[in-house]
Order: structure tokens, then sequence, then C-alpha cells
């Protein structure tokens, strides 16, 4: 097995201006680990059809811009994941492809929990999040919510397993990426697709609830049939607050 020699963060964002700093600042914060020392670390911002200021605030933090005009979240973290392969030039085997949203903050640990497992033989990381900043009149919808998504896939002996797939908190090595076909085309799901194509193919998929993403209980959602979609579902009966 091959030493992860560089990792890349693909964030895919759609008229993000207002979060994408504070994503990418979370990205810095985990990328000075030090365990992450003599690793080479990439971040690629896909923006997506923007028309505000996003790529400007991904410039100004450092990160490579994919400029795009897909409107589609798959399509974007496939070209985000094909720019990062294509300027680090390296073995897919030595890269580790982490995976979040412009609006979602990961923890600092992150990174490096990633490249451990990767250099224990794991193929692909699949983590959970939780959502922050949400209105006051939604506590009591989201705590119960947040409630039964932590016991959801909990089972004795097992207390790390989980059913949850988030394109905010995932990570594959490259070559195994690569060998599944990678993202698919899709508007939405291709989270799901990516993981469930590698589990076909046999590679190793460790689900875990360790280093869970902060990401944004808003209820105007970026991609349809996303995290943020399900929240504003349960919100609704409460009133349309966003």
């Amino acid at each position: 097995m091959t030493r992860i020699a560089a990792m890349a963060v693909v964030i895919p964002a759609h008229n993000e201006q207002a979060l994408l700093g504070a994503a990418l600042a979370a990205v810095s914060r985990a990328a000075r680990h030090p365990a992450l020392v003599a690793t080479r670390l990439l971040v690629v911002v896909a923006a997506d059809a923007c028309t505000d200021a996003t790529q400007s605030v991904a410039r100004r933090a450092g990160a490579l811009i994919a400029p795009l005009d897909f409107r589609s979240p798959g399509r974007a973290r496939a070209a985000g994941a094909a720019l990062a392969l294509r300027t680090l030039g390296l073995d897919p085997g030595a890269v580790w492809i982490a995976s979040t949203d412009a609006d979602s903050e990961v923890p600092p640990r992150w990174l490096a929990h990633q490249r451990a497992c990767a250099e224990q033989g794991w193929d692909a990381v699949v983590g959970t999040v939780r959502p922050q900043k949400w209105h006051p009149a939604l506590s009591d919808v989201i705590r119960r919510h947040v409630r039964e998504y932590e016991e959801a896939g909990r089972h004795e002996g097992r207390p790390d397993l989980h059913p949850h797939v988030h394109g905010a908190n995932l990570g594959v090595r490259a070559d195994a990426y690569l060998r599944c076909g990678g993202y698919p085309a899709l508007a939405t799901g291709e989270d799901h697709a990516l993981v469930a194509a590698l589990k076909a193919g046999g590679h190793r998929v460790l689900r875990t609830r360790r280093f869970p993403v902060l990401t944004s209980a808003r209820l105007t959602a970026r991609a349809r049939g996303g995290y943020g979609d399900h929240l504003g579902a349960l919100a609704r009966p409460v009133r349309q607050l966003d």
C-alpha cells in the first residue's frame, strides 16, 4: 500500500460568499495538525454557476478555483477532484481526496484522522455531520432530529457504525475513487452513489462517528434533495424562516 503523500480537499460552492470563508478557515486549521507536517495539501473550490463573490473569497484564502457552470453538485465535485489530481500529478494511490461543503466547518483533527485511516488501509472514510446556527424557533425540531440522527444505526458492539452519507464529511483514496468511476454527474445523491460504488467494488469503507463536521442549519438549501432540504422539510410545520 502506497503511503499518502498529498491530500486534496474539494469543496463545491454555488453562491456561498457568506459561508465559504468560515469553511476554508476550518480546513486551514485542520491542515496545520502536526501529523500532516510532511503531507502536501491542496484545497480546490469548485465554483459552480456563481454570480456572487464566492471566487474572490476562495482566492483570498489561497484555494485553487475551478470555475464551472454545471449547476450540479455531482459534476462540481468530480471536476474539483479531477483538477486536484491534475495539479498534484502524483500516483493516485498516494493521494487522498477529502470532501466537504461550503456551508460546513470541519474539526481540527478531521484531515489527520482521515490520513491515519488511509495509512491503516481504509480506502474511504464516511463521516457524520451536526447542524449549527439554527433559528431559535427551530430548537425543538433540530434537537429532536439530532437525537434521532445519532441513534440511527447504533447497535451493541459497534458504537461507531452509522448509516449516513454526506459529501460534507467524506474521504477516499484517489486510486479507489478512479477505479469506481468517481462522483457521478448527479444533481443530488452523488455522495451516496460514490460510496455504493466503492462498496460494490470491494473497497474498504470505514463508517465513523468520530470528528463530525458542523454544517449549516439554514432552510434554503443549495442542493435539492440534500441535508438542507431534509432540515427544511422538518421545519416546515413550524414556519418558513429562511
